[in-house]
């Protein structure tokens, strides 16, 4: 047993280190576009996106691209990806009725499917889920998937990936979904089948548009996230977008921002 584990852990370093060191080797460019975008709208933070065909990154700053950050509900993508593979969540048509009880956001206030669930970040849902895979299958997954440092404990279950010491860093968000992308997770086939449909926010004769965004408040520290990949003519471009809003930014403006600036960074680079 303890000969499987060191195996395992071996394999894991190995994997990190190899990914790692490809990104190292990338063509880093830092793009002025990308921090006019964000002046423009008021909002700090980092956009950062991948053309791994091309081995080109571009980001307004890679010292803020590898600094960590609670997760948010982009840790609905390895969450969702668990509960389909353990049997918890059959299919992205999977019900979670509403019990009646009020939640935080009227949208959360009806039946859902999985794949409203994941597109409307359904705390509660996700939380139910959570209680369900338990604390040592959860550490057991997040080891398994190479997710960031996820900070997990039996007090925390429900809420690791919103509030605490759990971090995830844009570049590490990039290399979780290269590997998501490439089927290169110790999952299921038909597991990664059915949540990469599931993840798709929209689809054009053009491209298609895969991704997930989260905002996290904790200690007064406002973080959020757009983070996926775009689909276009045979290639494939990854993003991560952490930004925190600018003492001026409404909650409207920055729920929108999230999304909309990392669409304006692929307009710049001529992608959209």
């Amino acid at each position: 047993m303890l000969r499987k584990k060191y195996l395992t852990l071996m394999l894991l370093t190995l994997g990190l280190f190899i990914q790692v060191e490809a990104q190292e080797h990338m063509d880093k460019q830092l793009h002025p576009g990308f921090q006019q975008i964000l002046d423009s709208a008021g909002v700090r933070g980092v956009l950062l996106l991948a053309d791994f065909q091309g081995s080109r990154l571009y980001s307004n700053d890679f010292s803020l691209a590898e600094q960590g950050q609670l997760p948010a509900s982009t840790f609905k993508i390895p969450h969702s990806l668990i509960a389909l593979d353990l049997g918890i969540v059959e299919d992205a048509a999977t019900v979670f009725p509403w019990d009646g009880e009020e939640r935080a956001m009227s949208q959360w206030e009806q039946d859902l499917t999985f794949r409203q669930a994941f597109h409307l970040s359904c705390v509660p849902c996700y939380q139910g889920i959570a209680r369900q895979i338990g604390v040592e299958r959860m550490r057991d997954y997040l080891d398994r998937l190479d997710y960031g440092h996820m900070d997990v404990s039996e007090q925390n279950l429900d809420q690791f990936w919103l509030r605490g010491q759990s971090r995830i860093s844009p570049m590490e968000q990039l290399g979780f979904l290269r590997k998501l992308y490439e089927g290169d997770l110790r999952l299921a086939p038909e597991t990664l089948s059915v949540f990469r449909e599931m993840m798709v926010v929209e689809e054009t004769d053009s491209y298609r548009l895969s991704g997930k965004t989260g905002w996290s408040v904790d200690q007064g520290v406002d973080n959020g996230w757009f983070v996926g990949y775009l689909e276009k003519e045979g290639s494939v471009y990854f993003f991560a977008s952490n930004l925190a809003p600018g003492p001026d930014t409404s909650d409207a403006d920055f729920l929108r921002a999230r999304k909309g600036l990392t669409i304006e960074a692929l307009q710049v680079l001529g992608i959209l």
